[in-house]
């Protein structure tokens, strides 16, 4: 799927409802939804916990909190864009805290086109974070492969007295023989002799 192609889900956490609905109606649709909003922290969080978004933006202060530590929470423990809305007199304050998290920093009021031009920068970013996800996925499957491989290799050393070596190349000789996966060979050995 192309860049252009791909839609970006979003929740808004604002205290005012008139922040949400200009935001809303200033965003295409067809890039960007499902659009959900929250009016606080507590409520964002429960959002949170039952589904998954690609941004999430925050305007700053809310009922519950300023969102500073929210935000960087966010970027902290989750694979998600965030862009902290914060008054101009705090701006520079706020972003230098946030800026190491990865957090974007607007300061407001703000222009359509200026709030546009952040949506590009963290498609960016999501993107970036997508292709980690994608090799950390591909490293935790590799090292889970090793596991069952190096535990079948232990039935084998157990069960049938080989070595270590000969265990290792029983193991590779199988699975080049017949045309499959060390893991397809390691998972049939733990299975006969568990």
């Amino acid at each position: 799927m192309s860049l252009k192609e791909r839609a970006y889900s979003i929740l808004i956490v604002s205290s005012t409802d008139h922040f949400s609905s200009a935001f809303i109606g200033s965003i295409p649709e067809v890039r960007y939804h499902p659009v959900h909003t929250a009016a606080s922290i507590s409520a964002a969080k429960r959002i949170l916990k039952e589904k998954a978004f690609d941004f999430v933006i925050i305007n700053s202060p809310l009922c519950d909190d300023t969102g500073t530590s929210f935000a960087i929470d966010l970027c902290s423990s989750r694979q998600i864009a965030v862009l902290l809305l914060v008054k101009r007199d705090i701006y520079t304050d706020i972003h230098d805290k946030v800026a190491e998290y990865g957090v974007f920093t607007l300061s407001k009021p703000t222009s359509k086109s200026l709030l546009l031009q952040a949506l590009n920068w963290m498609e960016s970013s999501r993107e970036r974070l997508r292709r980690f996800e994608k090799k950390s996925l591909s490293i935790e499957e590799k090292m889970a492969e090793i596991r069952l491989v190096n535990r079948a290799k232990w039935f084998l050393i157990s069960e049938l007295s080989m070595s270590e070596p000969e265990a290792h190349r029983y193991i590779e000789k199988q699975a080049m023989d017949r045309c499959i996966a060390k893991r397809s060979i390691a998972e049939e050995i733990i299975k006969t002799y568990s």
